[in-house]
């Protein structure tokens, strides 16, 4: 099962790293002068070096998932995946821009993360 975990750490940083760069060159474009809109806005999005390397690493993190979900079951590896993604997010959110969690949503993040430990507790012995 380490294999499998490993794995899924993989995927869940591909997915954090590809949004990372999508956010950084959509940010870019935004502090363009002028700021392009409408098509040429999504015409500079879709051919940004970032948004190019993002969907490099996400497809990437694809092909692995493949291989996860068919070692581990689906709600067991897309739980695991979604709540580390949502801390890791959340954690690079605030190291990388200075964004904030208020206290409420830490609780939602440490429940959610709860939820994914009882599922696969649960599933070992199911």
């Amino acid at each position: 099962m380490w294999k499998e975990l490993l794995m899924i750490l993989f995927v869940t940083c591909s997915t954090l790293g590809s949004q990372l760069l999508v956010k950084q060159a959509v940010t870019n474009i935004a502090m363009r002068d002028p700021v392009p809109t409408g098509l040429q806005w999504l015409l500079a999005a879709c051919f940004s070096p970032g948004v190019i390397a993002a969907v490099a690493i996400q497809g990437l993190g694809f092909i692995v998932w493949i291989v996860v979900v068919s070692r581990v079951k689906l709600g067991i590896a897309f739980a695991i995946s979604g709540s580390l993604f949502y801390v890791f997010v959340a954690a690079a959110s605030w190291m990388l821009y200075g964004e904030r969690l208020a206290p409420l949503q830490w609780l939602g993040l440490a429940l959610v993360s709860s939820g994914v430990l009882f599922m696969t507790l649960a599933g070992k012995t199911a």
